[in-house]
């Protein structure tokens, strides 16, 4: 690569919507040598690339709830800042409650959610009902519903960050893997890349699912692990209401909502085993498919017009990993459990402000620092899908 750069202030690795939002927001801060690098051949084709675009508030921690409340403003304002918009759509997130033991739970989350300025609604049975229609839940005992959740396109974020990045300065390169992390005397000194050595005094590991094996070359353990999700959409469906909004069913881990003119549908698979496999499992997908027609008997006049799957990085409390290590000079953005598409505004905001001015300004992240796995002050996160 003839114009690879020999040095960086930063260079950040990973061109999915954390590294791109970091890349940017250090190039607007005046770091004036900001490297970004993806080893896919365009940006946001790993997990933001094959993610489902759901973007919510409603979380069961006061700090996923604030990293949302700040996100999805920054998401709204995308086009003014960068010229080019997130495709925002807000039809609402349904999270329709089967299991007794849920209610609790999602009673205090509302609560706190409403304490916070988020306006979700609590909704007994016979309106999950109506909300969810033409989706069947005779089971429903309630739900949760906030009008400000929704989606966006992931594409459109990760490209909006780059175009703007490189406005600024910032060297965005894909197509470029990154090798091996150099120190010396108990820092940063270098990275390796299939394009050559590249000497830097900072990283910014936001390799997403793959983040534990760029920590590996920097001898920083990362407890982040990769896990398979997958989904699919569906031809046409003229019944499907316009205003249907996105549809959880809590207890399965299944999901739906519109995309174009048909569906999307996902659901979790609570026995997938850790690894990088990104295939389809056709298996599991007859079971989804099974579980959403029982619940949404439309999906049996509907064929499939693309299978995806994809990988969360997940960490053991289901929060990221937002700041510095032990390592001077290594940061980490990553692990954000499925929810990282709609947190990736505020996440690389937040990182560049820790990074160009020692700690966050925006948002007390505390919470989310490397040594709480050390302490062992981890707080799970309950709304996972």
């Amino acid at each position: 690569m003839p114009d690879f750069p020999v040095s960086a202030e930063v260079v950040v690795v990973g061109g999915g919507v954390m590294g791109a939002s970091t890349a940017y927001h250090l190039a607007q801060a005046g770091v004036r040598r900001v490297v970004l690098l993806e080893r896919e051949p365009f940006f946001g084709q790993g997990a933001t690339g094959r993610c489902a675009g759901g973007i919510r508030h409603q979380f069961g921690t006061a700090v996923n709830i604030q990293l949302s409340l700040h996100s999805l403003r920054m998401l709204d304002a995308l086009e003014a800042e960068t010229g080019r918009s997130a495709l925002v759509r807000k039809c609402g997130y349904l999270f329709v409650l089967t299991r007794a033991a849920d209610l609790a739970e999602f009673q205090a989350h509302v609560a706190l959610q409403r304490s916070l300025g988020v306006p979700t609604e609590w909704l007994n049975a016979d309106e999950v009902r109506r909300l969810a229609r033409p989706a069947e839940f005779p089971d429903a005992l309630a739900g949760t519903f906030c009008a400000w959740d929704g989606q966006a396109d992931p594409y459109s974020v990760v490209m909006a960050y780059v175009e703007a990045a490189r406005r600024l300065g910032a060297h965005c390169l894909s197509g470029v893997s990154v090798n091996g992390v150099e120190t010396a005397g108990g820092r940063i000194t270098a990275v390796q890349t299939s394009a050559g050595r590249l000497a830097t005094a900072a990283v910014v590991n936001a390799a997403g699912p793959w983040s534990a094996a760029v920590g590996r070359m920097a001898g920083v353990p990362v407890p982040v692990v990769a896990l398979r999700r997958q989904w699919l959409t569906t031809t046409p469906l003229p019944q499907l209401p316009a205003e249907f909004p996105f549809v959880i069913d809590f207890a399965q881990s299944l999901y739906f909502h519109r995309e174009g003119e048909g569906l999307l549908t996902g659901m979790s698979n609570p026995a997938e085993l850790p690894g990088e496999d990104q295939s389809i499992d056709p298996e599991w997908e007859l079971g989804h498919l099974e579980a959403a027609a029982r619940r949404l008997p439309l999906l049996e006049q509907a064929g499939v017009t693309a299978r995806v799957a994809g990988l969360y990085e997940t960490t053991p409390d289901a929060h990221p990993i937002l700041g510095a290590t032990p390592l001077p000079g290594f940061y980490l953005l990553t692990g954000f459990s499925g929810h990282g598409f709609m947190h990736g505004p505020i996440g690389g905001r937040l990182l560049a402000e820790i990074i160009t001015t020692g700690q966050a300004q925006t948002l007390d992240v505390g919470a989310l620092a490397y040594s709480r796995f050390a302490a062992g002050a981890l707080t799970p996160e309950y709304h996972v899908i």
